[in-house]
């Protein structure tokens, strides 16, 4: 008969929560915002107080708060009563480089007809093995917390796509696939080695734009 003293522990469930920031000018008209650090809107502000008590209507336990640095992620934490424990570039959203500013419709009427930031990346900013990268980096980074408690990251939407496809072990350019709409949440299982997305939602009639994939 096992001596139930010495019988391993059931896996523990762990949760990472990614929350997209707030809607911004640039995210309402889908221009690519990476580096450029811009606020939120008035509308941005009120669906990121919707978020207060998402922690709990979750179920995370005692989380520990990622963010990127730019304005519009740390305001959407803070507005969705988050106390943010690490402040950190990983987490920050794609550089665009030559495309920062310009909308996927500007990107193609200029001469690149077949451009997306899944297969091209942002010529002079991030290719996608640069992003793949600095994903995993971040990964590693929430893995490392997630042996002690829950954890959330508020960033930004290819990020947080890019984010999933490489914490599910997929190849970044699935994150095409994937929508989450500026303050939307999706929330991500993780018991013993097997990982999941469980939740992907979003403010109340947000809706994917062409542009915006």
């Amino acid at each position: 008969m096992t001596d139930p003293s010495t019988s391993p522990s059931p896996p523990v469930t762990r949760r990472v929560l990614l929350i997209r920031h707030g809607q911004t000018e640039w995210s309402l008209t889908d221009r690519h915002t990476g580096r450029t650090d811009i606020d939120l809107t008035p509308r941005g502000e009120e669906d990121a107080r919707a978020l207060v008590g998402i922690t709990d209507r979750l179920g995370l336990t005692n989380p520990y708060v990622f963010a990127s640095p730019r304005t519009r992620a740390r305001r959407t934490a803070q507005l969705a009563g988050l106390t943010v424990d690490e402040v950190d570039d990983r987490f920050a959203e794609w550089d665009y480089g030559d495309y920062e500013g310009l909308t996927r419709a500007q990107i193609h009427a200029a001469g690149d007809p077949a451009w997306t930031i899944w297969t091209e990346g942002g010529p002079h900013g991030e290719s996608v093995e640069d992003m793949t990268r600095r994903v995993d980096g971040a990964v590693d980074a929430v893995e490392q917390r997630l042996a002690d408690t829950d954890v959330i990251v508020v960033s930004h939407g290819h990020f947080s796509r890019s984010f999933i496809c490489r914490f599910l072990g997929w190849p970044i350019g699935q994150g095409s696939a994937i929508d989450l709409r500026p303050a939307g949440a999706a929330m991500m299982m993780q018991l013993g080695a097997d990982r999941r997305l469980c939740t992907l939602v979003g403010p109340e009639g947000a809706a994917a734009t062409h542009a915006a994939l």
